[in-house]
């Protein structure tokens, strides 16, 4: 039957549950978004690329049961909280100083269009920065955990081959996923080279959103 293929346990509920959880917004998704529409396709695919690999260090670190450990020792998931509601909350500053210089330069036509010039040159890699982004939310990690074991038959021989076709299946989705969102991305640069002012306000809320973020994460429980 093919819900018991390689140990899991109901394939069509995972399929459909991954699905409603990727649609769900989220700092990766926004961030892959906003990065399209300033930067192009290429760019919004090097954002999607870094997300893939944090999902799967994180889908790594589920099914090697990191959730246990966050649980024993609290301690350590203060610091992993903490740390990663910092960084979201220094993107989204970072956003919003860019949106003010945006707003401020809108009548000059020297001023680069669609890259940030405010933005700080170290953070302009928008692989690392996703990859950053995906790695420090505890919470994912739990997610993860708590969502996979679900669907793992305990009594299969070689869960690692479980784990991998889930990790796959939520893999496929996020990439259709994050291509519709960049292919998004590259209409609203279409619309930001032209309305300044549009993207300025644009990416004021986008920043307002990570800020967002940044509370949520840091009020987070295990």
């Amino acid at each position: 039957m093919m819900s018991g293929v390689l140990g899991i346990t109901d394939i069509w509920t995972y399929v459909l549950g991954t699905v409603a959880i990727v649609l769900l917004p989220g700092p990766n998704s926004l961030f892959v978004l906003s990065t399209a529409a300033k930067r192009g396709v290429r760019a919004g695919y090097r954002a999607a690329g870094g997300v893939f690999l944090g999902d799967g260090v994180l889908m790594f670190l589920s099914a090697a049961g990191v959730a246990s450990l966050l649980k024993a020792y609290p301690p350590l998931f203060l610091v992993i909280k903490y740390v990663g509601a910092a960084y979201l909350g220094y993107v989204g500053l970072t956003m919003l100083r860019g949106a003010w210089r945006r707003w401020r330069d809108r009548n000059d036509p020297t001023t680069p269009r669609l890259i940030d010039a405010a933005e700080p040159a170290a953070l302009r890699s928008p692989f690392r920065r996703a990859l950053v982004i995906s790695l420090l939310n505890p919470k994912a990690i739990l997610f993860f955990i708590s969502f996979f074991i679900q669907f793992v038959d305990p009594g299969y021989a070689w869960p690692a081959l479980s784990f991998l076709l889930l990790g796959l299946i939520a893999q496929v989705t996020s990439a259709l996923y994050l291509s519709a969102l960049i292919f998004a991305g590259t209409f609203l640069a279409a619309q930001f080279q032209r309305r300044r002012r549009l993207a300025a306000s644009a990416t004021t809320g986008v920043g307002m959103l990570f800020l967002g973020f940044s509370l949520k994460l840091a009020t987070a429980s295990v």
